[in-house]
Parts: structure tokens; sequence; C-alpha cells
């Protein structure tokens, strides 16, 4: 596990920023370090460091999961990470029309809305 661990890590920092990473392991408590670990191993570690998808196609596939869910919070956050993705503002569009279609446009419309918002601060940064 410590290897699956580790590789999580990587895979997290070359996604999400070493800022983004820092951040979140600097406000880790004794209370939520079993969540950490979980994400790391299993999301980092396991589905994102997986070889069958580019990194590109498993943002737009996360990015439109988090919007037909309604897990709005999450969707900045893989909006800056499609900087280290390569998913561009075209896939990302192309990914919410698809919500728009298969889970709804009030869901899609309020995704277009934060990815609209976050591309306009990362481009002021």
């Amino acid at each position: 596990m410590a290897n699956r661990y580790q590789q999580g890590m990587d895979v997290r920092r070359s996604i999400l920023g070493d800022t983004h990473v820092d951040h979140t392991e600097g406000c880790k408590t004794s209370f939520d370090e079993p969540f950490q670990t979980l994400i790391t191993e299993g999301a980092w570690g396991t589905v994102w460091a997986s070889d069958g998808i580019s990194d590109r196609e498993r943002s737009m596939l996360t990015l439109a999961l988090l919007a037909a869910l309604g897990n709005f919070e999450e969707i900045p956050m893989h909006i800056r990470a499609t900087a280290n993705t390569g998913a561009s503002k075209q896939d990302v569009l192309e990914a919410f029309q698809h919500v728009a279609i298969y889970a709804g446009v009030p869901r899609a419309n309020h995704a277009l809305k934060l990815a609209k918002q976050t591309y306009d601060e990362m481009e002021q940064d």
C-alpha cells in the first residue's frame, strides 16, 4: 500500500499541482487523515494512475460526472487541473453538452457557469 499511496501522491500532484496538494495536506487532521489516504490511494493511486485512458479523457469524464451528479464544489478544482491534463476549453464544453442531454440542462448550465468563472480566475493569475 505504501507504493500505491506514493504513486497516488505523485499523480495527485501532477494533476492538481503542488499548491493545492500542499494546502490540503496542511489542513489534514487525525480526523480526516484516513479519508485523505483513501482518496490518495484509490482515486489517485489506482484510477488516475491507470494508463487505460489519457489524463485528458479522464479529466473530461471527471468533470462530466461531477456536473451530472451535482457535485459542483469540485468543478473549479478540476477545471484548474485541465491546465495539467491537456483538456481544452472546447473539451470541457463538449463534456458539459453531454451532461445537458443526458443529465439535465440545469446541471450543465451551473457547471458551465463555474467553468467560466474559474477560467477567468486562471487567466488573471
